[in-house]
């Protein structure tokens, strides 16, 4: 089993706008961050589809360590 990259120690403040999907990077080795660029392809990772009911501002895990995915729930403050 692959582990993942923490691709930096805080969340990622992302506007999300309502209707709009996004695909978020579950591997941590995207280059497009917090989103999939499919570097994940050599991993057992994939994406996290997330469907926006409304447009606002949301915080995605930057760790790839949340027990909330794709949203960050802290967990970066233990790392």
């Amino acid at each position: 089993m692959s582990e993942a990259v923490v691709a930096q120690k805080a969340p990622y403040a992302t506007e999300i706008e309502s209707g709009s999907r996004y695909a978020w990077c579950r591997c941590g080795r995207s280059g497009k961050q917090p989103f999939c660029d499919g570097s994940h392809k050599t991993t057992d990772f994939t994406p996290v589809i997330v469907e926006a009911e409304e447009t606002k501002t949301v915080y995605f895990c930057g760790c790839k360590q949340t027990g909330n995915q794709p949203y960050c729930d802290g967990s970066h403050n233990a790392l």
